[in-house]
């Protein structure tokens, strides 16, 4: 009598799109989480690179203090000679003022 598929009602129109509703928001929101634990990692990998990096520049002074030569200072802490000499022409600065 009647024909009528169930792909063509209201109801599994609107189950369907209530359905695909939900899984855009939990893929939505996976996709956040996914985010913020990339920023989060990639965050702590900077810190640490930023952390090092200073630590390095806080060795310099001592380094030269103890005697050590500019280009020996520079082979230890993977740094270029010129960045030895501005650290060295800083730290002087800040001592005299």
């Amino acid at each position: 009598m009647f024909e009528i598929k169930l792909q063509e009602t209201r109801i599994y129109r609107e189950a369907k799109e209530e359905g695909l509703k939900q899984a855009l928001e939990e893929i939505r929101e996976l996709g956040i989480q996914q985010g913020l634990q990339l920023g989060r990692e990639l965050g702590l990998q900077l810190g640490i690179q930023q952390g090092r990096e200073l630590a390095k520049l806080e060795l310099i002074p001592r380094c030269l203090a103890y005697g050590i030569s500019i280009e020996e200072v520079a082979r230890l802490l993977h740094l270029t000679i010129e960045e030895i000499e501005q650290v060295r022409l800083a730290t002087e600065q800040e001592s005299s003022t």
